[in-house]
């Protein structure tokens, strides 16, 4: 475990009681902060998350106090604008390293390195010439000439070190924000492309289920619906429904008229009886050919015998012209209707292939009495 990550020394003294003080407790709070990320086993998020918080509280508190120092002090504009902008820069820093922490291969060495450093480098630099300006202030000095003063005091090869300290702070936190943002960008594209890709998954299983002409459900997602209908209604002890419609002399029809047209009859037909369906729980397939399907979950006969009965009528409200039908000079269907709850101990409805025959024997019973009508099973 991380005993310290920072070593104070007499280096770090300013001399200024209220700002050693303040920078000891920051130093305690770095080194908390730091041993709670360095544990490897039982880290708990809601106190780090509390550290973090109480972290920025201080440091707030301690910026604000030695920027009113300043101010009542009366040190230079010039210095208190760079201090002012160190400040800022480092609360800009600590949040962004927060933000991104998810993302460092070393999260607790990267943060405790970036708290420390940065401490030792500003009671070093900045804090250290306030200090030493509010000594000359105090010992007569103007502001201006006590900023003059601690410009002259140092070799140009300490200036220069100072000077390259600074640019390489500025060019390190340009980097890291230019990195998060890129960050950023790239979770967002990850983001946008994930939620695209559900999209495109979620239109192959939609086109999966979708009969090509007639924009209804297809066989296989009909067979899937059917099981599942009957498994809720043998749970629940509830009847369900099943119609099987067939286009009434659909091959004279394609005779007649040709293949294109008779596309767009099973079109107008397939519209008309999905019309007829009131529930989001209902369902309208393409059985094969001209034949549809419809399920009916949680309906009783009479529920089921109605909808049959209105999609027959609606059907035959289109008005499609058929010159060639033996039962009208339009287009009809006939409809065979399954009702009831499927169970292992009920004689001819114990599977979804034993309701699909019911409901056939009905239709095959409707067309034989004349078509354009709906018969129960």
């Amino acid at each position: 475990m991380l005993e310290a990550s920072f070593v104070w020394d007499d280096n770090f003294v300013t001399h200024l009681p209220d700002v050693d003080e303040q920078h000891r407790t920051l130093i305690g709070l770095f080194d908390e902060l730091a041993r709670t990320l360095f544990k490897l086993e039982g880290r708990d998020d809601a106190q780090l998350a509390d550290i973090y918080a109480r972290l920025l509280d201080y440091t707030a508190f301690h910026f604000r106090e030695e920027e009113d120092m300043m101010v009542r002090i009366g040190l230079d504009a010039r210095h208190q604008q760079v201090h002012r902008s160190l400040h800022q820069q480092f609360v800009d820093q600590l949040q962004l390293l927060w933000g991104q922490r998810g993302t460092m291969s070393d999260q607790a060495a990267t943060v405790a390195g970036f708290l420390t450093s940065w401490l030792g480098l500003h009671i070093l630099g900045i804090d250290q010439s306030m200090a030493r300006q509010v000594s000359a202030i105090e010992a007569g000095l103007t502001p201006q000439a006590a900023f003059a003063q601690e410009q002259d005091a140092h070799d140009q090869g300490t200036q220069a070190l100072l000077k390259m300290i600074g640019r390489l702070y500025a060019v390190l936190s340009t980097q890291n924000a230019q990195l998060a943002s890129a960050n950023q960008s790239l979770e967002e594209r990850v983001a946008q492309r994930t939620q695209e890709l559900a999209q495109a998954n979620e239109r192959l299983r939609e086109l999966s289920r979708t009969d090509a002409l007639l924009g209804i459900a297809n066989r296989a997602y009909f067979n899937e619906r059917l099981e599942q209908a009957c498994a809720l209604s043998r749970r629940s002890r509830r009847p369900m429904g099943l119609v099987m419609i067939d286009v009434d002399h659909f091959k004279r029809y394609n005779d007649r008229y040709g293949h294109v047209q008779g596309d767009g009859c099973l079109q107008a037909v397939a519209r008309a009886v999905a019309g007829c369906l009131r529930r989001g729980t209902d369902l309208v397939a393409r059985y094969g050919g001209e034949e549809l399907a419809v399920i009916l979950p949680d309906t009783d006969a009479a529920g089921a015998i109605d909808v049959a009965e209105r999609m027959v009528q609606a059907v035959r409200a289109l008005g499609l012209e058929h010159a060639d039908s033996l039962v009208a000079d339009h287009v009809t269907i006939s409809a065979g209707v399954f009702n009831g709850v499927p169970a292992a101990d009920a004689p001819g409805i114990s599977s979804s292939a034993a309701i699909v025959s019911q409901a056939d024997a009905a239709l095959y019973r409707a067309k034989e009495q004349g078509r354009n009508r709906c018969l129960p099973g």
